[in-house]
């Protein structure tokens, strides 16, 4: 099997890093989500309020705390720290106020900025490492559309004074 060269292989992670929480950069297309779309332009748009909002006991708030936390995790497995994950833990925060929804907003930025950085110091791409990465990705992005669907529910049951789930 060809080897797959480092630098390519970093800037392809580092590019859907960034679409997944950024969205598609300015001037290129996007590789799978729709443009504007992305995990900080989706919670920007909603208040602690909505963030609490729940219509399936699951909430922004939870879904976004949880993905904060895999990042923080798939990181330190990346820097070589194994620890227990508190998984229960990472779900536990459901409602939040304004300052918890911006503080939580912004230790999810930091922790994505410190995830990016870390991509780029690994020397040694091994199986494990790519597929941490990789699963940083795919992990968030699962979040993503998860938050997504809430946010429809939503929309939808503030119109219609009723909850109805939007395939």
């Amino acid at each position: 099997m060809k080897n797959i060269n480092q630098e390519d292989l970093v800037k392809s992670l580092q590019y859907l890093l960034k679409e997944t929480f950024e969205g598609a950069p300015n001037g290129s297309g996007s590789i799978y989500l729709d443009r504007g779309v992305g995990f900080f332009s989706t919670l920007d748009e909603l208040n602690a309020e909505q963030a609490s909002f729940s219509i399936t006991e699951m909430t922004v708030a939870a879904h976004s705390e949880h993905a904060r936390y895999y990042l923080e995790v798939l990181n330190n497995f990346l820097n070589g720290l194994v620890q227990n994950a508190d998984w229960d833990r990472s779900w536990a925060k459901k409602e939040v106020d304004d300052k918890e929804w911006q503080e939580l907003k912004s230790n999810f930025r930091e922790m994505y900025k410190t995830v990016g950085e870390t991509f780029q110091k690994i020397e040694d791409w091994n199986d494990d490492k790519i597929t941490e990465a990789m699963a940083i990705i795919v992990h968030s992005a699962y979040h993503l559309g998860a938050i997504r669907q809430i946010k429809k529910c939503q929309i939808s049951a503030f119109k219609t004074g009723k909850a109805t789930i939007i395939a």
